[in-house]
């Protein structure tokens, strides 16, 4: 692999890495800001509930967003192993696929997780009829639903700096393969 396609490939890793920590930090941003809501009465006598904040939400979805970036921006490099070059056989081939697979399924499940999270933090209990309802609780999201979506994230973020080493390890190894065979391939002339 000459100089361009060392500092290509760097320049993915850095961007992976960087989109996929913004997204584990506005997961974390996401869990530390939680919506809770708190019961009260007005002059009628009814209940209702009122929520402190929704910016929960709006970190939850900026997560989703940033990790989905980085995940397509990998994709569409890697050409989401399909259409690209034909990995080399042996052990980083093996491992390439290994890792993309692993890291579509942590992907997936951070994915999930953090919209999840951000879709349940919008859901508020707007208005309860009569005092009534005696154990009755605004409705909120659960603790460490964001925090499992910045695990997965993180997760999901060092399977794909593998994958792509191990993907770029594996293609330049079919580079040098075909490029040796065509260099020894001549015409012997016949007696």
């Amino acid at each position: 692999m000459g100089e361009t396609g060392r500092t290509s490939s760097l320049l993915v890793h850095i961007l992976v890495i960087a989109l996929c920590l913004t997204a584990f930090g506005f997961a974390i941003a996401a869990e530390r800001r939680r919506s809770t809501g708190s019961i009260i009465t007005d002059l009628n006598n009814s209940t209702y509930c009122s929520y402190d904040s929704d910016i929960s939400t709006g970190y939850g979805v900026g997560a989703f967003l940033f990790l989905l970036s980085g995940q397509s921006l990998l994709m569409g490099v890697t050409k989401c192993m399909c259409f690209g070059q034909p990995l080399a056989p042996g052990g980083s081939r093996a491992w390439s696929i290994i890792y993309f697979a692993s890291s579509w399924i942590t992907f997936l499940i951070a994915e999930s997780c953090l919209i999840a999270g951000a879709t349940k933090n919008a859901y508020h209990t707007k208005y309860r009829h009569m005092i009534y309802a005696g154990s009755w609780t605004c409705d909120s999201l659960r603790k460490g639903v964001f925090i499992s979506g910045a695990v997965f994230v993180v997760l999901t973020m060092i399977l794909n700096v593998y994958f792509y080493m191990y993907y770029t390890k594996s293609t330049s190894q079919a580079a040098k393969k075909t490029s040796k065979a065509a260099a020894n391939v001549g015409m012997a002339g016949y007696a």
